[in-house]
């Protein structure tokens, strides 16, 4: 599955935070991942359960387990609708710092350590399918909004985060919702 231009907005508004997912399945289940940022010359590889490649350098997400001291991403609150919204203002406000933008790339940010969430709403299979081998990879966890695996038929909420004690900190918020 390819996404030739995850961060449609940003490529057409010049911000260079656009970028190509690639993910290859094997019985749904995706097994490799790319995340291509070509203008910023960053390349993320996740395969099977090797450890994810940044730049052809291993990487590992950060240990935070609290949400107290959790850096949350998302593209845009804006992606959040009703019961969405409401669920994303709770976790939103559980966590030390928010901050806004970056499409796949806030996913990569994650594997490297700076991010320690992100949640998003309404996504399509290729926008996440190649971000699961990358996060899985760098040591995170990845799942729908009730912690299943993501798959071509998920519902297109997305949680990531890069401890498994946060990412049960997350979906216990996102569950009284």
């Amino acid at each position: 599955m390819i996404d030739p231009i995850d961060g449609t907005k940003s490529f057409i508004t010049g911000m260079p935070l656009f970028g190509t997912l690639i993910a290859l399945l094997d019985r749904g289940r995706p097994v490799l991942g790319v995340i291509d940022m070509p203008a910023l010359n960053e390349r993320w590889i996740g395969i099977g359960s090797k450890p994810t490649l940044f730049n052809n350098k291993p990487v590992a997400t950060r240990s935070c387990k609290t949400l107290d001291a959790a850096v949350l991403y998302t593209t845009s609150p804006e992606g959040f609708s009703g019961p969405s919204a409401k669920a994303y203002s709770a976790l939103a406000g559980s966590v030390q710092l928010r901050r806004f933008g970056g499409d796949c790339y806030i996913y990569g940010l994650l594997a490297l350590g700076f991010v320690d969430l992100v949640l998003e709403a309404g996504l399509q299979p290729y926008d996440y399918l190649a971000i699961v081998p990358v996060i899985e990879g760098a040591g995170g966890r990845i799942s729908d909004w009730q912690g299943n695996p993501l798959s071509l038929e998920s519902d297109g909420r997305v949680l990531a985060s890069g401890t498994p004690e946060l990412h049960a900190q997350a979906l216990a918020i996102l569950a009284r919702q």
